[in-house]
Formats: structure tokens, sequence, C-alpha cells
């Protein structure tokens, strides 16, 4: 995306994280946590990627494509789950067909033989759409936020954290899980905003 190359590899850092933490969550569990979290996985490392600052790393025209196939694809996989199971699964599917707008409106300008999509001025992305996605993100990120937020609890109310399934304790901490989708949400945010 657009921006100073230090923001961008911040931005690199952040999504890289996330992405292997999410591999590493989807070994340790299993069933539908198991496939949200390679969802996630796929966005954080897909986001990482597509973050690469333009002026270090050029990234060819065809990248956009390949990109937007393979969020196309995850798009339909999260419009499967949503229909079968709702919940989360739909935040997935925004987050897939989030990716693949931004995909689609980066190739536009590689395709207009901008460099890799990042000429200053070129917008390529439709504002009335782009705006949406920025105000559910903005939304996704105060609520996540809000919920990470602690709550004066008494003392006989914290209960510590037992490990019901296979896996290290780290894997089935819900905060972890929620720090890593609002991490990822706040990546989206920045990447909208460039686009």
């Amino acid at each position: 995306m657009h921006g100073a190359s230090l923001s961008g590899w911040l931005l690199v850092v952040l999504c890289a994280a996330t992405g292997v933490y999410c591999l590493l969550r989807m070994r340790a569990c299993a069933g539908e946590e198991r496939r949200a979290a390679g969802g996630e996985a796929l966005m954080g490392l897909g986001m990482a990627v597509m973050a690469l600052p333009a002026t270090v790393v050029a990234q060819p025209g065809w990248s956009w494509a390949v990109y937007a196939a393979v969020f196309g694809g995850a798009a339909v996989f999260g419009l499967a789950g949503a229909a079968r199971r709702g919940g989360h699964h739909l935040h997935h599917l925004v987050g897939s067909l989030a990716m693949l707008y931004m995909a689609v409106a980066m190739a536009g300008p590689v395709a207009q033989g901008a460099h890799s999509g990042h000429a200053m001025g070129t917008t390529g992305g439709i504002p009335v759409l782009t705006g949406g996605l920025l105000l559910y993100y903005t939304v996704y990120v105060l609520r996540a936020g809000a919920r990470l937020a602690p709550s004066p609890a008494p003392a006989a109310a914290m209960v510590p954290v037992t490990v019901d399934g296979p896996g290290p304790a780290w894997a089935h901490r819900p905060e972890l899980t929620l720090v890593c989708r609002l991490s990822m949400a706040l990546a989206m945010v920045a990447m909208l905003v460039t686009l």
C-alpha cells in the first residue's frame, strides 16, 4: 500500500506475526476453531505480502491477480461457512471480500502502467465501498478493544484458564485470539485508508 517505507514494514511485521501466531494456533486446535485459525492465518500472511512497500519490493503485475484468486476462493469458502454456521464466519467473509476488493482495486493501476499499483494520485477503489469497509473495521476495532479492556471483577470470580483440548495453554486463551483479530482489523483499516 502507499505510505512511508517504515510504516509499511511495521504493517508487514504486524500482519506476518499475526499470521504466524494463527498458524501455530491452528496446529494446536481442532474442529471449528482450527478452521477459523486457518482462515485468519491466510488473512494475516496475505495482508503481510500485500503491504510490502512498493519502494523496496516491486511486486509483479500478475501478483494482484493471484491475490484476487486466493481471496476470491477464501470468500467462497467463507460464504459456505457463514451459510452453515454464521457467527464469526461472516467476519471472515467480509475480510476475504475486502482483500479481494483491494487486490482488484490495485490491479487497475497496474494495468494502466502505474508502478506496482502504487502511483501517487491513482485511486484504485470505489470511495463508497472503501468507506463502508472502513466503517465496518473501525466499529470492529472499537468493539474488540472494548472487550479487551479489563473490567473490575471480584477476586473470587477470577478463575484460571484450564486447557480442555490438546496443545499448549496459549492456544486456548481467548484474549490472545481476540488480540490477533484486533491486529488484523487495525491493519485492514491502515490498508484501506491508503487505497
